[in-house]
């Protein structure tokens, strides 16, 4: 299988490519998951041939030379390429240069995706609204993640670019239906990517739905500032800005506390590595194989606050998120092992790339006491996210 077919003009901005695609693979792949979902209810996502057929990568690219890559394929980043202090440019997303791979990965990582109808995990697969009760996948046993069996991370969005006064765009959109992967009401969703001359990914999200269901929409990219497949991120220094997480079972289902991180090894309050306490004996690290816990973001009002920065100290990258969410996953790579091989050829290694999720908290629809997640109909559901990349000489 070849890589991307860069037959397309380049001369365009943003580009437009077709996404290698080997047909047949593909479509063996999805009757077996097509085939599983089946069992797991009546409704699943509409998954045809001629949707591959349409599969692109779109790159945008602002005056400053920062690239970033989106395949409509599960609204995937497959690439962020952003300059060090020296202005040497590194891809800083994991990910893959085919669609095959990002398919028949092992463990499904979500690598650069958009994980929907409810990213994160519910209870047990189930959750109650208005008197009914609802059924889901159990795709992380005993537990449902991520939307489902087919999430939004696996379907064809439908695509378009456009030029704003922020910056050039990629749009994205998808209509789920009523019941797929289990939950009520037809859902209309547009995801919008800006890449602006300050070297800022604006991440919109958009969402109406015609019955009372729950959202909860995030980005999935794993971050390596060094470069993708350039060891491990544990040196890389992090700050959240969270005085309080909600500690989970065994399970990954948050308690229902909103714990302090003071005197623990979640407290990034002030920036220390990733790795500085990762090894310490905590039970909260035992359940997550480290972190992989929702920060509670300390916040005023509805507007765009800090969630997050992190500085990798060998190139002097810095990232910063901001967001309107009231939560941020903090997700450090701990089932990474290196099976996954990466577009630059090389292993993805534990702890190779981290994650910070923007959230509303897991497991919120059985949980009242949370911010909530409903959306009902007549209502927007409505949220932001942005990356800021610059450097720290």
């Amino acid at each position: 299988m070849s890589e991307f077919d860069l037959a397309a003009s380049s001369n365009t901005r943003p580009a437009t490519r077709r996404m290698a695609v080997v047909l047949p693979r593909i479509c063996r792949r999805l009757c077996l998951v097509l085939m599983a979902a089946l069992v797991a209810g009546p409704v699943m996502a509409d998954v045809q041939q001629a949707d591959f057929d349409s599969i692109q990568l779109y790159t945008l690219k602002n005056s400053s030379g920062m690239e970033v890559s989106v395949t409509n394929f599960g609204a995937i980043i497959t690439s962020i390429k952003v300059p060090d202090r020296d202005g040497k440019f590194d891809d800083v997303a994991l990910g893959y240069d085919s669609v095959d791979k990002y398919i028949n990965a092992v463990d499904k990582p979500y690598f650069g995706a958009v994980v929907g109808r409810y990213g994160n995990r519910i209870a047990e697969g189930t959750f109650k609204l208005d008197g009914q009760t609802y059924t889901l996948a159990k795709n992380n046993p005993p537990n449902h993640l991520h939307g489902g069996i087919i999430g939004f991370d696996k379907v064809v969005w439908n695509a378009e670019t456009k030029s704003t006064d922020r910056g050039d765009a990629v749009v994205l959109r998808y209509t789920a239906k009523d019941m797929e992967e289990g939950y009520p009401g037809k859902l209309d969703v547009t995801v919008t990517y800006t890449l602006t001359n300050d070297n800022e990914i604006i991440i919109d999200y958009h969402a109406t739905t015609t019955k009372a269901t729950p959202v909860n929409l995030t980005q999935h990219t794993y971050f390596n500032l060094k470069g993708e497949g350039r060891g491990t991120i544990l040196d890389h220094e992090l700050l959240i800005n969270a005085k309080r997480f909600t500690p989970v079972d065994e399970t990954l289902i948050p308690t229902g506390e909103l714990a302090p991180v003071s005197g623990t090894p979640f407290d990034f309050t002030e920036a220390k590595a990733i790795g500085r306490d990762i090894g310490q004996e905590h039970q909260q690290l035992k359940f997550g194989l480290g972190y992989d816990h929702n920060f509670v973001l300390d916040r005023e009002g509805k507007g765009m606050a800090l969630a997050a920065r992190v500085h990798e100290p060998i190139s002097g990258r810095v990232l910063e998120v901001t967001t309107t969410e009231p939560g941020v996953q903090f997700y450090c790579g701990n089932f990474l092992d290196g099976r996954l091989t990466g577009k630059s050829g090389q292993p993805y290694v534990h702890r190779g790339g981290f994650c910070l999720e923007t959230q509303h908290f897991p497991d919120s629809p059985n949980q009242p006491e949370f911010p909530s997640t409903i959306l009902r109909p007549g209502k927007a559901y409505e949220t932001t996210t942005k990356w800021k990349f610059t450097v720290k000489e």
